[in-house]
């Protein structure tokens, strides 16, 4: 496979990073000769210096020959004439696209086949949303991913003192909970293993469970961490992302946005029906006070500042708020701010990245999302009728070593397995793999 990515900032060279590690041919075409140079020292990958819009470069990047272009400039504008051009003259099949302006991203008659052919269109701000949204919903959690649409959600969260799991092994659990229960992961510090019976959870291990969207509440309860929604939420900052979120959830909680710039207040106190939209500093300590931070659910920093969102939700959790939630870009404070005691650290452009990779997998693959700072992946598939997994019992050991079967949907069954249970075709599978292991994966698959 051969890939042209338009853009060389930190979606391009996450992209990248994932892509070359996977032994896919890239080519990266960026305007800026510096970040080249970052990524040509750190990545074994072609490199050319030109605007992403020039025939010439994509030409001299084997564009004829091109499975697929990832355009992720900063600029919308730029990235659709990239595509254009993909199209127009290059016949390139498949065209992904950064898109962050809502009037173009909702436009589907523009990127639609008839004229951009952009297939998808990835919205940073707005894909973020929904992943705080899900957050806010199950306020456990330091992390959601839903499968299946909804039906079943993979929870990732931190092992409190109290949990009644803490010590335990991992074979006792599911007797103790009496029902199908499943780790797909846990990360210890730096570590992360996909983890066998004789493991032991211990306070602090994040873990990664499959858990049916019904069973959400009872399971949270029986590991002894809390489980109601969140009611009262303050958000830092009313960019694109807090806008997106107060929208989601404003008819579900009471919401405070706190924003610095007037003319934004305005915009946000026209277009949102109930939220509270406060002009000021969210990292004011005296404003959080009288704004009684003591008693919020949840306190999201979503501004544009990193730095801020870190030392924000810093400072709300001294002063009382149950769950912080921080956004940060750069993908190299992500453990900095875990290691902070942040409980939940999402990154716009770990999650854009993640979108991007499932379309490079082999197999039929409908989603993919990397966690533990990308040491493992989360992967949705369909098995085929070519796949050496049909008619397999989980007690065969089908699976390689790093990785497990988290859940099997059947129909509309959603099944956590244990050893008795098989794989047949067209079902969609759910599996925890480590890097190492996605290779090995893959072969089943397909």
């Amino acid at each position: 496979m051969r890939v042209i990515i338009v853009g060389a900032g930190e979606v391009g060279y996450q992209i990248a990073k994932f892509l070359t590690y996977e032994g896919v041919d890239v080519v990266i075409i960026d305007r800026d000769g510096s970040k080249l140079r970052r990524i040509s020292e750190e990545l074994d990958i072609a490199t050319i210096e030109a605007e992403g819009s020039d025939p010439s470069a994509f030409k001299e990047a084997g564009a004829d020959n091109a499975d697929l272009l990832l355009a992720v400039t900063n600029s919308d504008e730029t990235n659709m004439i990239a595509c254009l051009l993909g199209k127009a003259m290059f016949n390139i099949k498949r065209k992904i696209a950064r898109i962050r302006n809502p009037d173009y991203f909702f436009n589907k008659e523009l990127l639609g086949k008839a004229n951009l052919d952009i297939d998808p269109a990835i919205n940073p701000e707005l894909e973020a949303a929904e992943a705080v949204s899900r957050l806010i919903e199950s306020p456990f959690a330091s992390e959601i991913i839903e499968f299946e649409k909804g039906k079943i959600k993979v929870i990732g969260f931190k092992i409190p003192q109290d949990s009644p799991i803490t010590g335990k092994k991992l074979k006792s659990i599911k007797t103790f909970l009496k029902k199908d229960f499943i780790i797909g992961i846990i990360e210890r510090d730096e570590n992360v293993i996909v983890p066998s019976g004789e493991d032991i959870l211990n306070e602090g291990n994040i873990v990664y469970i499959p858990v049916r969207k019904e069973e959400v509440e009872e399971v949270a309860q029986s590991l002894g961490v809390p489980a109601k929604p969140a009611k009262k939420i303050m958000i830092l900052g009313g960019g694109r992302i807090g806008y997106y979120i107060a929208s989601k959830m404003e008819n579900r909680a009471d919401i405070k946005i706190i924003e610095k710039d007037p003319e934004r207040c305005k915009f946000l106190s026209k277009h949102l029906g109930k939220s509270l939209v406060l002009h000021g500093d969210g990292a004011d300590k005296q404003l959080l006070l009288e704004e009684n931070i003591s008693n919020m659910d949840t306190y999201i920093a979503c501004s544009n500042n990193d730095e801020l969102n870190i030392m924000a939700s810093l400072l709300a959790k001294k002063l009382g708020a149950k769950k912080v939630i921080a956004l940060v870009n750069r993908t190299d404070y992500v453990p900095l701010a875990h290691n902070l005691g942040i409980q939940s650290v999402l990154s716009p452009r770990l999650i854009t990245a993640g979108i991007i990779l499932r379309y490079v997998r082999k197999g039929e693959v409908l989603s993919l999302t990397a966690i533990a700072e990308n040491k493992a992946e989360i992967i949705e598939v369909v098995v085929n009728k070519t796949s050496s997994l049909i008619g397999k019992t989980l007690k065969e050991g089908i699976f390689p070593k790093n990785s497990i079967l988290g859940a099997i949907i059947r129909d509309d069954r959603i099944i956590i397995p244990s050893g008795e249970d098989f794989i047949k075709e067209k079902d969609k599978l759910i599996i925890f793999a480590l890097k190492d292991s996605i290779k090995e994966v893959e072969k089943l698959l397909t």
